[in-house]
């Protein structure tokens, strides 16, 4: 009996500190990737949003293409104006224009800028980043593109995380209770 309360005593404290460091690697490369997703929406709303200020119309600064996004990994973009009705947009769902939650153009005016992941409804998950511009006119910019791929990846680091913390405990579980049943211990 003595035996196995040494093991378990060796072996708790390995298990702990596996789901500890496989824990913040999964976080760690989740967070990474979520936030290279934003990376060219940062920019087409920059850039929009300068054009916009310096007296572009909303038309030009909005892709020609239309773009499903519950369909499609294709960037696109939305122009609303300062009171968050759309001016021009890219981005389509069911036939109409990309709309977003109340309140976030709200914090869009005091900060300049946000990044964040709209779903407006189950099944569809955009990184989106939105840009208000001042000018002649003032409103905001939204670019975004779907999440799809960046979530069968998070899924796939998933899984080899998960298979890494099985490999490690078993191991370990196996090299103890080897060592405890051994006469090395007794």
């Amino acid at each position: 009996m003595s035996n196995y309360r040494t093991a378990l005593a060796i072996w708790l404290p390995i298990v702990v500190a596996t789901t500890a460091v496989c824990g913040l690697v999964y976080v760690t490369l989740q967070q990474a990737l979520r936030q290279t997703a934003n990376d060219p929406q940062i920019q087409m709303a920059e850039d929009a949003a300068y054009a916009l200020g310096e007296g572009a119309p909303a038309e030009s600064v909005v892709s020609p293409d239309r773009v499903d996004v519950a369909r499609s990994l294709a960037p696109f973009t939305v122009v609303f104006n300062d009171d968050g009705q759309v001016l021009a947009s890219s981005g389509l769902l069911h036939r109409q224009p990309l709309t977003i939650p109340d309140g976030v153009l709200d914090d869009v005016r005091l900060r300049g800028d946000s990044r964040l992941t709209l779903q407006p409804e189950f099944g569809v998950r955009i990184a989106s980043v939105i840009v208000k511009y001042d000018g002649a006119r003032s409103g905001f910019v939204l670019a975004g593109r779907s999440m799809r791929e960046l979530e069968s990846r998070t899924a796939q680091i998933r899984i080899f995380v998960a298979i890494a913390w099985i490999v490690v405990v078993v191991v370990s579980l196996l090299v103890i209770s080897t060592f405890c049943s051994g006469t090395i211990w007794q």
